[in-house]
């Protein structure tokens, strides 16, 4: 079978599989700064959490960043950042700046 055969049903199934994979990945990797995903891949967990809160909107469901955050991070936005945050160093912040001079 190949992606194009799948029903609608089975690819949303695989698709919410995969965010959920993701979403525990990320929580685990605690180690992995917001700032160094940003930097790498141009998206962090503060991103993913504001697209799953633009999905709510498009299905009526009102959420707010700080709950979608906490779907996300598995906890409370304020707490992962005081349990995990560490100050980014010179060298992030000019790839961080470099990288929104590229049009992120």
């Amino acid at each position: 079978m190949n992606v194009a055969e799948l029903d609608e049903t089975t690819r949303t199934a695989l698709e919410a599989a995969a965010f959920r994979r993701l979403v525990a990945h990320l929580r685990e990797r605690t180690d992995v700064q917001n700032i160094d995903m940003m930097n790498l891949a141009g998206f962090c967990r503060n991103c993913l959490s504001r697209w799953y809160r633009e999905a709510a909107e498009t299905q009526g469901i009102a959420l707010t960043d700080p709950e979608a955050r906490e779907i996300v991070y598995g906890m409370p936005y304020k707490e992962w950042q005081a349990k995990y945050q560490k100050d980014a160093s010179p060298e992030q912040k000019a790839a961080f700046n470099q990288a929104n001079k590229a049009g992120h």
